[in-house]
């Protein structure tokens, strides 16, 4: 079987392999694309009751054993100190480098069992990890579903629902029979759904309060038809989410989704790990797009620090990957930091007419969410045309009437700079997802983080405002 290594040996360099990925676009799964219509899905999160069916796009990945603990003690930056049962954290694993390779929601399910959710790049690297050490671990893999499934049956593990909103709590009561435990953020407690008791994760993802609730798959259709019928019982207008909309909540919310892993250059342990990689696994299929083009893949990794994550590290731990290369880092001080960066709408409204002009167009802006590549960078420019930032993740907010963007900048730039985003790519590719059309400038104004308000006020505290007691030691 081919490896990531092999699949990069027939480019020039790993970027025009990736911005040359015949992928397709990135799919969320099975979820049907809207249910009422995308407008009225997000508009849910902030005005009623939404419910996400996270059942499908994210790996789980299952770790117990003796060494449970401290096989992912030390593949994290995270501390584990505080970490008891039945909770969870945001778990972020670096490379030796200290650049991040992705994220995961971590569950302590008993002292030696966790189960973690989310991207391929972070299960990929612990599968892998589990085995380079020979740590005294057991690890079960169930994969996301598949992007195209063709008409086949999809089964998974685990169902996982999401609901969100501000009048959610009203289902929560009706379906768990009574007033829920005053289960605190980022806790895990057990409830009921009808007649069966699930466990439920506090959370809020839209920046309103939530939970999160998951149990055997085969359980899913009962659980799904009893929080409908919970929240008509409620008298609440709770709205289904499709993957349409699914996707564009972190927008308001301020979480970047799909950072590059950086793992496509290092040796050592980095070596051995692209060349245990297959060459149809997410680090070798994936896609770049974005207007940013450079020779060195260097240029579109981030660290910790970039992405506010810097409060997790766990300093106190005697070694853990990346620990060295991190507190380099820190010691010379962030040269960027996370923002939102809010699109001009004149900008926008011009890129969207060339569409009906005769001509090359300029790059269509998708609705609600430009999902063409894997990971994303556009150039941010100042008034002199120096690159001072890199947006990676775009979408409309139908609840804010305007198109956002998630990205890192300067540490010097400030919240209300108008930058210049360049729109586009800069040559054709080979990547299907992207039609021939011609680059432009965007105005972008420099905003906060998380945008919504609601979240940034409300919302408890978290790696979203980089000032939690959750993670950090």
């Amino acid at each position: 079987m081919p490896s990531l290594s092999d699949v990069m040996n027939q480019w020039k360099n790993p970027v025009e392999m990736l911005r040359n990925s015949r992928t397709g676009m990135y799919v969320y799964p099975v979820v049907a694309p809207e249910f009422q219509n995308w407008r009225n899905e997000q508009a849910a999160w902030r005005e009623s009751a939404v419910l996400f069916d996270q059942s499908h796009h994210m790996d789980e990945l299952l770790v117990e054993g003796p060494q449970a603990t401290e096989f992912l003690s030390h593949h994290g930056i995270n501390s584990f100190a505080n970490f008891e049962l039945n909770r969870a954290k945001h778990f972020v694993p670096v490379t030796p480098n200290g650049h991040v390779i992705g994220d995961h929601i971590i569950f302590r399910e008993r002292e030696d069992k966790y189960v973690l959710v989310g991207r391929a790049p972070t299960s990929n690297w612990l599968m892998f990890a589990a085995a380079w050490g020979k740590w005294n671990v057991r690890l079960r893999y169930d994969p996301r579903s598949p992007s195209r499934p063709e008409g086949e049956r999809v089964l998974r593990e685990h169902y996982r629902y999401q609901i969100q909103g501000p009048e959610a709590y009203k289902i929560f009561e009706v379906m768990n029979g009574g007033p829920i435990p005053d289960i605190k953020f980022f806790h895990v407690d057990w409830i009921n759904i009808g007649s069966k008791k699930v466990q439920a994760l506090r959370h809020g993802m839209s920046g309103a309060p939530g939970l999160e609730v998951w149990g055997p798959y085969k359980d899913k259709d009962y659980i799904h038809s009893v929080i409908l019928e919970s929240a008509r019982t409620a008298g609440v207008s709770l709205v289904q989410c499709g993957s349409r909309a699914y996707s564009t909540n972190t927008l308001e919310s301020g979480w970047i989704p799909s950072p590059l892993p950086g793992i496509y250059t290092g040796d050592g342990m980095l070596a051995d790990y692209r060349d245990w990689l297959g060459a149809d696994m997410y680090e070798a299929a994936g896609a770049i797009g974005g207007s940013f083009v450079s020779d060195n893949i260097e240029d579109y990794y981030v660290n910790p620090f970039e992405l506010g994550y810097d409060f997790y590290i766990g300093w106190k731990k005697p070694d853990f990957v990346g620990k060295a290369a991190l507190e380099k880092i820190k010691a010379e001080g962030a040269k960027r930091k996370k923002v939102t960066f809010e699109w001009n709408r004149e900008d926008v409204l011009k890129v969207i007419a060339s569409a009906f002009e005769q001509g090359t167009p300029y790059k269509w802006i998708d609705f609600p969410q430009p999902n063409y590549a894997s990971s994303s960078a556009d150039m941010v420019c100042d008034e002199s045309g120096k690159m001072v930032g890199m947006s990676m993740f775009n979408g409309f907010s139908w609840n804010e009437r305007c198109v956002l963007s998630l990205g890192v900048v300067s540490s010097d730039v400030q919240v209300g700079d108008v930058l210049t985003l360049k729109w586009g790519e800069p040559e054709t590719t080979a990547k299907t997802s992207t039609e021939p059309h011609k680059q432009t400038d965007i105005r972008v104004r420099v905003s906060p983080t998380p945008y919504a308000a609601e979240a940034r006020e409300n919302y408890a505290d978290s790696w979203r405002t980089k000032s939690s007691g959750v993670a950090a030691e």
